[in-house]
């Protein structure tokens, strides 16, 4: 079955965003997951590094949708002023990659959301590892 991009409505509000990030990543396309960046968005790499180019975004997004493994959140806060959201929540992707390599990545995310002009949520700063030290 061929799933258009417009089969992933955007969230229309903070709620919706982790719902949807995980129907967009276990669809486990790139185009999908861009999706829920905002165009200004920053991706926050495990060792601090600030990721702002949409290119080096989608390839760093890339690295986890090639493992193949499904991803399982579960949202611990929603804190909401105004046009601006702070998202804390527990993730993991477990399981086998196509080599056979057992696979164990999980972490506590501090993602700040936004609604842009269309009403719509997506990510501003994507900080899957929280406050992790680094």
């Amino acid at each position: 079955m061929n799933l258009k991009i417009e089969s992933f409505p955007l969230p229309t509000g903070p709620e919706g965003v982790i719902p949807s990030l995980i129907e967009r990543f276990n669809f486990g396309t790139v185009n999908a997951m861009m999706e829920l960046h905002d165009p200004h968005s920053v991706f926050v790499e495990n060792d601090g590094r600030t990721l702002t180019d949409r290119a080096a975004i989608a390839a760093r997004l890339e690295r986890d949708l090639k493992l193949g493994l499904p991803l399982a959140a579960t949202v611990r806060h929603v804190f909401v002023a105004g046009d601006i959201a702070q998202i804390v929540v527990d993730w993991s992707i477990d399981g086998k990659d196509s080599d056979g390599k057992e696979v164990r990545l999980a972490g506590s995310a501090c993602d700040i959301v936004r609604r842009g002009a269309d009403g719509f949520w997506r990510y501003y700063i994507d900080n899957n590892q929280g406050t992790a030290l680094r």
